[in-house]
């Protein structure tokens, strides 16, 4: 009897090394195989064989933020599409909607996720926040104040740290890709 449960636990380690690919993978798959990016966006592997983590690159030729290119961090588990997506920005950047340390406010990253969105839509989504900040719905409260207060001045600000100089005491990395 013993050999038998010992035979049954090296076989089973055997089979956990075949990894089975769960719904969420499928559906990252599906909306990869279906983007056609704008040539402002270019998505990076770091790992090749990982569909479950990527970077999104963001170089908008419009608005406040044009110039810079911008790195997202995506991280998709396994509950995929029913749990959004992880979306964390690289950089430290002045933005209303995103914090120093990568957080992002982004209603269908949280709230207003749901299984019908796509990874498309949380890009254009992030798009849309570097061509149309919302003070309305801030994590960088200063930021926001600044936007809906002194437009010149949020536009000073936003010009001074893309090229990674300090705003309020802040050192903002830099983003511009010239």
């Amino acid at each position: 009897m013993i050999k038998i449960w010992t035979m049954k636990k090296e076989n089973a380690g055997v089979d956990k090394k075949k990894q089975k690919v769960t719904a969420g993978q499928i559906r990252v798959q599906k909306d990869l195989s279906e983007l056609d990016l704008p040539k402002t966006m270019k998505m990076t592997f770091p790992v090749p064989d990982d569909l479950l983590n990527f970077e999104l690159e963001i170089s908008p030729d419009e608005g406040f933020y044009a110039g810079g290119t911008f790195k997202f961090s995506f991280s998709v588990n396994g509950n995929y599409p029913h749990d959004a997506p992880s979306v964390k920005c690289l950089q430290k950047i002045y933005h209303p909607n995103i914090q120093a340390d990568g957080k992002i406010c982004l209603n269908i990253l949280r709230e207003d996720w749901k299984p019908v969105l796509t990874l498309n839509s949380v890009m254009v989504g992030l798009q849309y926040l570097l061509l149309e900040p919302n003070a309305d719905d801030p994590l960088n409260k200063e930021a926001a104040e600044d936007l809906r207060t002194n437009r010149r001045n949020f536009e000073t600000n936003v010009a001074k740290s893309i090229r990674g100089g300090s705003v309020n005491g802040i050192q903002y990395d830099n983003v511009m890709t010239h």
